[in-house]
Order: structure tokens, then C-alpha cells, then sequence
């Protein structure tokens, strides 16, 4: 199916006041690829623990970037060839090539972590400009599921309707994936996203659930971040 620019124009008209499913996890993996990606070009590759922690932050990166596709393959994908059939063909055939270049990148941490000292910084360097073009490739498909896809979405679903998709999507993640996932959820969404995000957990999920993802968030909250969430949520 071919996205015309007369439903790409629906994302201007709409934005800010549809259900968006896609912002805040995609801020979520700009922050962690941005992240990881710095800390394997100041690693220093001959420092053995250093290099053990840095790759095995790559190597958490890339299952989370896995473990994405899935949930979009098995929601939102679902979602959208339900009622636009050939939508998200494009994106998926995007996803298929993104999970090879996982394999790949997992590939090049397994030969930094085993060759040989004067091998390690060539390698180093190999696994850092790999993992960019990864991440440049990532960022330029999300803008796209932003846009053609909610474009889409929001031309075919309610509101309530997304809700529910996304909430089946959320319930789908065992709990220590989505620790994970808040942690570098909320803290790089804009004050207002991250309150009505809580606000939703909060009365969607059990207390001790809540009370947990504020203990992940608040360390990676500037003070004046944490005290406009306190008073939006009424925090003790």
C-alpha cells in the first residue's frame, strides 16, 4: 500500500492531539543508542574491565533493539495490516534488515572481546562506526513509523482503539524488560509526556509496580525535573 501525502498531511493536523504509541519509546532508544554509542568511542579498549562493561552495554542495547521490533511486529504491525493491509510492509522489510544488522553487531562484540591486545583498538573502532551507522539507519526509521505510520493509525483507529493496542503491548513485556525500558523511558520525555505517563501507570498498574519505576526514574532526574513531577502527580 502506497502512504500518499494527503494521509502524511494528517500528522501536522493531528499532532499533539491523537493517541501517539511511537514518541516516547523512540525517545527512549535515541537516548540509550546515543548513550551507548559515546561510551564505546571513549572506551578504552585495553582496559579489560572497561571493555568487558562498555560491549556488554552493546550487547544490551541490541536486545532491546530486538526485543522493539518484536513488540511493533506483534502490535502495531498487527494493527495496522488489520484495517490498511500492505502498510507496513516497507517498515517491516526495514525491521528484517535491522535484525541482521543486530546479529552482525553482536558478531563484532565477540571479536573485540576476544582478540588479541594489538588487534583491540582497530576492533574498537570497527564495532564504533558499525554501531553509528546502525543507530543513523534507526533514527531515520523511526521518523518514519512517526510519521507515514501514525499517519495511518490515526486514520483508521480511535483513540480508545490505540489505547488498547498499546496497553496489549505493554502488558506482553515481562516486568525486568520494562524496568529497563522506563529507565531510559521517562527520564528524556518532556515534563508533560512524563507525568501523563506515570499519572497512567499509576492507575492502571499495582502500587508496588509504580512505586518501582519511581525508584528506577528519580536517580536520572535532574532536581528541578523531579520536583515538577512531584507536584503534577501529588507526590508525597
Amino acid at each position: 500500500m502506497h502512504i500518499d501525502s494527503t494521509e502524511l498531511s494528517r500528522v501536522a493536523a493531528a499532532e499533539g492531539a491523537r493517541f501517539d504509541m511511537y514518541t516516547g519509546i523512540h525517545k527512549a532508544l535515541r537516548a540509550l543508542m546515543a548513550d551507548t554509542l559515546l561510551a564505546v568511542g571513549r572506551m578504552d579498549a585495553d582496559d579489560d574491565l572497561e571493555r568487558a562493561q562498555v560491549t556488554g552495554r552493546v550487547l544490551q542495547l541490541l536486545d532491546s533493539c530486538a526485543g522493539h521490533l518484536k513488540h511493533e511486529n506483534d502490535f502495531v504491525h498487527a494493527a495496522i495490516e488489520a484495517r490498511a493491509p500492505g502498510a507496513s510492509e516497507a517498515i517491516a522489510h526495514e525491521h528484517d534488515g535491522h535484525l541482521r544488522h543486530i546479529a552482525a553487531l553482536a558478531d563484532r562484540v565477540g571479536v573485540l572481546r576476544n582478540c588479541a591486545a594489538p588487534q583491540r583498538i582497530a576492533a574498537a573502532q570497527d564495532l564504533y562506526r558499525e554501531l553509528a551507522l546502525f543507530i543513523a539507519d534507526n533514527f531515520q526509521h523511526m521518523h518514519v513509523e512517526e510519521t507515514a505510520h501514525n499517519a495511518v493509525l490515526w486514520a483508521r483507529y480511535t483513540d480508545a482503539e490505540l489505547v488498547a493496542v498499546h496497553d496489549a503491548l505493554i502488558a506482553a513485556i515481562p516486568p525486568e524488560e520494562m524496568m529497563g525500558t522506563v529507565r531510559w523511558l521517562v527520564p528524556f520525555m518532556n515534563p508533560l509526556e512524563r507525568s501523563l505517563m506515570l499519572a497512567d501507570v499509576r492507575a492502571k498498574a499495582p502500587a508496588p509496580a509504580f512505586e518501582a519505576m519511581l525508584q528506577v526514574v528519580r536517580p536520572h532526574l535532574r532536581a528541578e525535573e523531579w520536583d515538577k513531577l512531584a507536584r503534577a502527580l501529588a507526590l508525597a
